[in-house]
């Protein structure tokens, strides 16, 4: 059994988007019950605020000091569905943080891959611009840690949420030490994440899937697409941007995936053997459908 880290914060449940908002903070009360009633043994990890120093790889200065007056002050945000409370700003710095730390274990050997049960999710979010849900982009600021302070070479990230991880793209995009791959509805909020997008040296893989694709057609991508793909480039490390919003289940998509899917999801990935491995989590908004997928793929992870 590989020993499986897990980070998860109270205080991420601080983040309140409103009312009947789907990013809500019981996404998260219902990942920690299911895991707690599937028995899964994981290794909580401790985790520190993202520094601005760690936000500045990614965003600007203008967005950071935007995003901070908005949580704390809470004052409405130019992007309608990206609500934020005086609790926000607290949840978005852990979750960036504790990506990190995710990284910074793995690395260290203190455990063998790890799962970020974190919120608000990260992809949509631009250097300039929260969207989608997002503050800021989780996922890209470790990346941009595993860079500058680990000196990794070559960091691959898979992104199986519903929706396109368009802030991710536009992050690495000319980057070609950094290999993007994402499985996605469409068309699909936001738009983006047309085949024909391949980055600046072919290192930006989209595999957009009509609405109604079930199971079979998201695991035949992986094998036939992704993974050879990932074969070539060898990454030293693999960050999974873990979104279960492609479940049959849940409501602001229409694939068909089951929650078994997203453990053959990741047991196609930990074929590739890469030698560090990182979770985070993205969208999922059935609560039940959230719960059990997450189980799947921590056990995956886990290697039961």
């Amino acid at each position: 059994m590989a020993k499986t880290g897990y980070i998860y914060r109270e205080e991420c449940l601080k983040h309140v988007a409103g009312p009947h908002h789907p990013e809500r903070p019981e996404r998260l009360e219902a990942i920690d019950a299911a895991l707690a009633r599937a028995g899964v043994a994981l290794t909580k990890l401790p985790c520190r605020p993202a520094s601005r120093e760690d936000l500045l790889r990614v965003h600007s200065p203008a967005h950071i000091d935007t995003i901070e007056r908005t949580c704390r002050e809470e004052l409405p945000y130019p992007d309608p569905d990206t609500s934020m409370a005086a609790g926000s700003w607290e949840a978005a710095l852990l979750a960036a943080g504790g990506c990190i730390a995710a990284c910074e274990a793995v690395l260290a050997k203190r455990v063998d891959n790890a799962f970020c049960a974190v919120r608000p999710p990260g992809h949509h979010a631009e250097r300039d611009r929260a969207m989608g849900f997002c503050l800021f982009n989780n996922v890209a600021i470790a990346a941009r840690w595993l860079q500058t302070e680990k000196k990794v070479l070559r960091i691959a990230i898979v992104d199986w949420d519903v929706h396109h991880g368009n802030g991710t793209q536009h992050t690495f995009y000319d980057d070609p030490s950094v290999y993007y791959a994402s499985l996605h509805q469409h068309p699909l909020y936001p738009g983006t994440g047309d085949a024909s997008e391949r980055g600046a040296a072919n290192t930006n893989l989209n595999i957009p899937m009509p609405p109604g694709t079930g199971p079979g057609a998201w695991l035949e991508a992986l094998e036939k697409q992704v993974l050879p793909e990932l074969r070539r480039f060898e990454p030293e490390v693999l960050l999974m941007s873990a979104g279960f919003d492609a479940h049959r289940l849940d409501p602001l998509a229409s694939q068909r995936l089951e929650s078994a899917t997203f453990g053959e999801i990741t047991r196609q990935l930990l074929s590739l053997n890469v030698p560090a491995v990182v979770s985070v989590l993205e969208g999922g908004y059935n609560l039940d459908a959230l719960g059990e997928s997450v189980v799947e793929h921590v056990k995956a992870l886990h290697g039961a």
